[in-house]
């Protein structure tokens, strides 16, 4: 996707370093530094069509992770007015909780979280299913594994109510974003909001299972944008003219499927992983606004699910794809539902 970008894997090797950096810091300049890194890296992947939709969305995104980094590097200065260290494990007084709400506010802004969700949408309705990829899957893994270690060194309850606010907001936001969208970018754009919900709330239970819900999620989009760039879908009405085989609408449709969560798919996986997690904690109402975010999000899936249905029915011919699409696509379908059974019926052995 990046071979028409001259210098493109060198920018991604640049985003690599960044995230890398950050992840590996044991201070708050390089952690910040990293992020900035990993932003310059970003920047020419999204403006390389050089169309207005995309430099638009360039922008965008450009004031907002600035508006992040100011955050994150103004929380950490607070914090280093009080330990006067920039270690992110300090043995001084530790974090204030001003300096590490505003840190915190810094991280979500970067993620696109409630109530820091607006620009997403925006931002990915106008980029191309590559960009799109890496927005939805590898920028999420920096901001997401620190803000992992800030729930680490000020496990407070303002802090858990906070992040409950939080995850409760981004499964909503979700859920009613989504329902009168037309453009297939922004709808995944509020699926990745409702997503980052769920991944909130099983960091505050279990480091493991966050883990595990951001690798599902990550492998079934991965398996989406690559199926949506074979089929080039770009809004909902665009799906009556969709003239690609069946496997890749089979493809499409129980992916769909499973990012909604339905049984026994992947996608179900990861969200009975937090429910297990979760049931024996004091916070079962955000738990039941989460579900009820994920049914709002069924709603919209299972609406392009129905439309994909219908342009499969009025289809007669459809250009022909290489064998090697064929297999891939094959293998996606295979992994989607015989990969939610072995992981479904191991975790049900495991509780007999």
């Amino acid at each position: 996707m990046f071979s028409t970008l001259p210098f493109g894997y060198m920018f991604l090797s640049v985003m690599g370093i960044g995230t890398f950096l950050s992840l590996s810091s044991i201070h708050w300049l390089g952690i910040w530094a990293g992020l900035e890194i990993n932003l310059i890296g970003f920047l020419p992947l999204l403006v390389y069509q050089k169309s207005m939709l995309e430099s638009e969305s360039a922008v965008k995104y450009f004031i907002i992770q600035a508006l992040g980094s100011s955050m994150l590097i103004f929380g950490s200065l607070s914090s280093f007015g009080v330990s006067f260290t920039w270690d992110v494990f300090n043995n001084g007084e530790g974090l204030e909780m001003f300096g590490l709400l505003m840190m915190l506010s810094g991280l979500c802004v970067k993620l696109g979280l409630f109530p820091f969700h607006y620009w997403l949408p925006s931002v990915m309705a106008g980029l191309p299913w590559s960009t799109c990829l890496l927005l939805a899957t590898w920028q999420k893994l920096a901001p997401l594994f620190l803000m992992v270690c800030l729930l680490d060194i000020g496990n407070c309850y303002l802090l858990v109510c906070f992040l409950c606010v939080v995850s409760a907001g981004s499964s909503l936001i979700g859920g009613l974003g989504g329902m009168n969208q037309t453009q297939v970018r922004a709808l995944l754009a509020y699926s990745s909001i409702g997503h980052l919900g769920w991944m909130v709330f099983a960091m505050l239970h279990s480091e493991w299972t966050m883990k595990l819900y951001l690798s599902i999620y990550i492998l079934i989009s991965l398996c989406m944008f690559f199926s949506l760039w074979k089929s080039d879908l770009s809004t909902m009405k665009d799906i009556d003219s969709l003239k690609t085989g069946k496997i890749t609408q089979v493809n499409i449709m129980l992916l769909l499927l499973s990012l909604g969560g339905l049984p026994p798919l992947l996608g179900f996986v990861s969200k009975w992983s937090v429910i297990l997690v979760s049931t024996g904690n004091p916070w079962l109402s955000v738990l039941f606004i989460l579900i009820l975010g994920s049914l709002m999000s069924l709603f919209y899936y299972l609406t392009l699910f129905f439309s994909v249905c219908v342009s499969g029915m009025k289809m007669e011919t459809y250009n022909k794809m290489s064998q090697s699409s064929e297999v891939v696509l094959t293998f996606i379908i295979v992994l989607n539902i015989f990969g939610g059974v072995f992981l479904l019926s191991n975790n049900l052995i495991y509780l007999m």
